[in-house]
């Protein structure tokens, strides 16, 4: 009895590495922390690239703004517009 519960207890464990074994092979944790890593790394040193295009982006943006409020502002007639606007007839 004490030699089928052992050799019951031992194929668990044997089935347990097995497992564990296909799990690593398949899986990976070792590469997948390096790929993780380099990814990590390539984001680090392009991070200020990244930025100025966000810059570049961000003052196009308020460019397009400003020339549309400058368009509407020369197309309305208020009176603290008056002075930057000419007098043109559409």
């Amino acid at each position: 009895m004490f030699q089928e519960a052992l050799m019951s207890n031992a194929q668990k464990i044997m089935h347990f590495l097995h497992y564990s074994k296909t799990y690593l092979i398949r899986r990976n944790p070792l590469k997948a922390i390096m790929k993780d890593l380099a990814a990590g790394i390539k984001e680090f040193l392009t991070i200020n690239k990244k930025m100025k295009m966000a810059r570049y982006r961000l003052n196009y943006q308020k460019y397009k703004l400003s020339q549309m409020e400058q368009l509407i502002a020369q197309n309305n007639e208020h009176v603290f517009l008056r002075g930057r606007t000419l007098n043109e007839t559409r």
